[in-house]
């Protein structure tokens, strides 16, 4: 629905130009509603995530599996290994010219401290791809 303005000079005709006052209003709005709501957004959650519906990760020849038990033990590959032994074959890992995957097995139960100081080491090492392995869960019928 177009007025027209209270100028003499007017024809009558409608006015053909949209009027953007209202436009940038809501914009206005909707900017403020996002900016006082952003900030709920990054809020940390408690979660447990060790089971979850997905697909088996494929094991390639350059794959390594680093395994944290609740204690916080390490093995590598299911040999036991110490956290400097880790930090070596990381460092010797890293040197390749195609430096492999590490898949991160992790106890539900696992401290988060051993997690951050093996993907530290890891990436310290230039050891980047790091996937976390969980368990699936079978669909109930």
């Amino acid at each position: 629905m177009a007025f027209g303005g209270l100028d003499k000079k007017s024809n009558g005709a409608p006015m053909a130009e949209i009027n953007m006052t209202p436009l940038i209003d809501v914009m206005l709005v909707l900017l403020v509603i996002f900016i006082i709501t952003a900030p709920l957004f990054t809020h940390a959650i408690r979660l447990d995530l060790p089971k979850v519906a997905s697909q088996a990760a494929h094991e390639t020849p350059d794959t390594i599996t680093l395994s944290i038990d609740a204690t916080g033990k390490l093995y590598w590959n299911d040999k036991p290994i110490t956290l400097e032994q880790m930090r070596s074959q990381f460092a010797a890992e890293g040197k390749r010219a195609t430096p492999p995957e590490i898949h991160l097995r992790a106890s539900k139960d696992t401290r988060y401290d051993v997690i951050a100081q093996v993907m530290g080491a890891a990436q310290d090492a230039g050891l980047n791809k790091i996937g976390f392995v969980t368990d699936q869960v079978k669909p109930a019928h």
